[in-house]
């Protein structure tokens, strides 16, 4: 009998005690999906130990890449946000460094100040071990693409570590004009139901058209919830590759420079979907933890990854073998092997 495949999830939530002071201080709301409270939810996002590895045994998750669970730090003011960013990185280090066999992460990047973010990034990779960061689109006014964040774009590429981005509420504007005045369902609508993959989808696009993976060719993106909407309108989008200055077709720039997971969200059809346009030499693999774990009160109402469904979703789907280790983990290897100039055995070479 063959090794099990290892599952590797790579956007699973954890709150911190270092941000949680912060955003206290910010006067965010201390909801659970912050970690306030007492709540299942917010003491699972809270816990690094023994409940969450427990959770990670009954879904068959072998190693979870921690990442802060949005906003981050870009909601905060910029000399507050390279403090929280340093402690919660060395934090971060801390967990990983207890339970390595368990456990990885995502820095967290203090994007007020792109050039500390960059450095930070640095200091992440190459003092802390972390595989690369966590970015959260819009900061303030500023989304993806703007110039600014070219400088930590070109950090990432230098170090070869890719950058996972998590969507988040749409500007206020965008919220009162498409989402106000139909009752509560709208906050939802805005949010996890619809609108923060159209906000995220949006500036991946933003991102492409305005140059940057032009000028910077050797960036990687980890992109969730199956692209952001984007995969489902890409040949028609494409059609304005030419309008748009493109130096390349469209789907070329999500072959070369996208990655695809699908944030816990268990649905075959978008799983056949994501590996038909994307193949699934580029997709990876994420549960996101803890919102998807047990529909008791406080968790999502739509998925569930318990019992094990975080696994036999992808065992039994219609791929070959490698096809499944691949989405599994592998490619995830190979993604994050990258910064240490390392070959992994199985299947291309990752990235460009």
């Amino acid at each position: 009998m063959g090794t099990p495949m290892q599952f590797v999830g790579l956007e699973e939530h954890v709150s911190l005690p270092s941000a949680r002071e912060a955003w206290a201080r910010a006067g965010l709301p201390q909801t659970a999906n912050l970690g306030f409270g007492d709540s299942l939810l917010a003491r699972r996002m809270r816990d690094v130990a023994d409940l969450r590895i427990a959770d990670m045994d009954d879904q068959g998750v072998d190693v979870q890449v921690l990442s802060l669970t949005q906003p981050g730090v870009q909601v905060l003011a910029p000399a507050d946000a390279i403090a929280v960013a340093r402690e919660v990185n060395d934090q971060l280090a801390e967990i990983v460094a207890a339970r390595p066999d368990r456990f990885q992460a995502f820095a967290v990047l203090p994007t007020p100040n792109p050039e500390a973010a960059a450095v930070e990034l640095e200091r992440a990779v190459n003092q802390l071990g972390l595989k690369g960061a966590m970015l959260y689109g819009r900061t303030g006014d500023r989304l993806a693409d703007h110039p600014d964040f070219d400088v930590i774009y070109e950090a990432a590429s230098r170090l070869r570590v890719p950058l996972h981005f998590h969507p988040q509420m749409p500007a206020a504007p965008v919220v009162e004009s498409y989402y106000a005045n139909i009752g509560p369902i709208g906050t939802a609508l805005a949010g996890p139901a619809i609108g923060w993959y159209y906000d995220l989808g949006i500036q991946y696009l933003r991102m492409i058209f305005s140059g940057v993976f032009d000028r910077h060719p050797e960036l990687q993106v980890i992109a969730g919830h199956w692209g952001e909407i984007v995969l489902f309108f890409l040949d028609h989008t494409g059609y304005f590759a030419e309008a748009g200055g493109l130096q390349r077709p469209l789907l070329d720039y999500f072959r070369q420079n996208f990655w695809v997971a699908g944030s816990g969200t268990v649905s075959e059809r978008y799983l056949r979907w994501t590996a038909e346009v994307m193949t699934p030499a580029r997709m990876l693999y994420s549960t996101d933890y803890p919102y998807t774990y047990d529909t008791r009160p406080g968790g999502f109402p739509f998925v569930d990854t318990s019992h094990g469904v975080a696994r036999t979703f992808l065992e039994d789907a219609p791929f070959t073998t490698s096809e499944k280790e691949a989405i599994a983990s592998s490619n995830w290897e190979k993604l994050s092997a990258r910064a240490e100039g390392r070959s992994v055995r199985r299947g291309p070479d990752p990235g460009r």
